[in-house]
C-alpha cells in the first residue's frame, strides 16, 4: 500500500511537471518512464470511463453500465494499442529503433489532457445540461469552455510532439515524416470507432 502511495505521489508530481515544465518532464518520461506509471494511468482512464459510464446510461443498472464501461475501456485500450504500435513501425520506417517501453509510457501520458477534456465535458453536462441559451451567462460560458478546451487540445499536441521528438531523438523534419504516417492510421480508427458507436469524438 505505501508503495502504491509513493507510486501516485510521483505519478501526480509528473503530470504537475507537465503541465508547469513541459519539455523537461517529456524528456525525462522517455529516458527514466517506469512501468508503473502505465498502473496510474489506467487507473485515471477507469476513473474517467466510470463517471462516463453513468452519465451515459443516467441510472444505476448494473449490466448496461459495465457494458459501457467496457465498450469505452476497450476502445481506449484499442487506440493506445493502435497508436503505439503505428509509432513503432513508423520508428522502424525512417531507420530508428526505439524500444516499447518509453513509446508506451510517453504516449501514454499524452492522454492526460484528453482525459482531462472529457472529463471537463462529462462533468459541465451533468451540470449545465443543454440546450444552452443565447444569453450573457449562456454566451460567457460558451466562450470559456472554448477557451479552456484550446488550451487543453495545444497540451496536447504539445505533448504529443516532445513525446514523439524524445523518444526517437529525431529534428523536426523527420517528426512531420512521422506525423505523416501516423495521422492517417488514427483518422481511419477514429472513423471507425465512430462507425461502432464507441466514440462520438475522439479519444486521443
Amino acid at each position: 500500500m505505501t508503495k502504491l502511495v509513493a507510486g501516485g505521489i510521483v505519478w501526480s508530481k509528473t503530470v504537475a511537471g507537465l503541465f508547469i515544465a513541459p519539455y523537461e518532464t517529456s524528456r525525462r518520461i522517455a529516458c527514466k518512464g517506469k512501468a508503473f506509471e502505465l498502473l496510474f494511468i489506467g487507473l485515471m482512464l477507469v476513473g474517467y470511463f466510470g463517471l462516463a459510464s453513468l452519465v451515459k446510461i443516467a441510472a444505476f443498472r448494473p449490466f448496461l453500465l459495465s457494458q459501457q464501461f467496457f465498450i469505452l475501456f476497450s476502445g481506449a485500450l484499442c487506440n493506445i494499442f493502435v497508436s503505439v504500435a503505428t509509432l513503432w513501425i513508423a520508428g522502424r520506417l525512417i531507420g530508428v529503433q526505439a524500444r516499447i517501453l518509453p513509446i508506451c509510457v510517453s504516449w501514454a501520458y499524452t492522454l492526460v489532457p484528453t482525459t482531462a477534456w472529457f472529463l471537463m465535458t462529462s462533468v459541465l453536462y451533468v451540470l449545465f445540461p443543454p440546450p444552452r441559451t443565447t444569453s450573457v451567462a449562456g454566451l460567457a460560458f460558451s466562450a470559456v469552455f472554448i477557451i479552456v478546451s484550446a488550451t487543453l487540445l495545444w497540451w496536447k499536441i504539445m505533448l504529443s510532439h516532445l513525446a514523439i521528438r524524445f523518444v526517437f531523438r529525431i529534428p523536426l523534419a523527420t517528426i512531420l515524416v512521422v506525423y505523416a504516417l501516423f495521422v492517417p492510421v488514427l483518422a481511419f480508427e477514429s472513423i471507425v470507432m465512430y462507425r461502432l458507436g464507441v466514440f462520438k469524438v475522439p479519444f486521443l
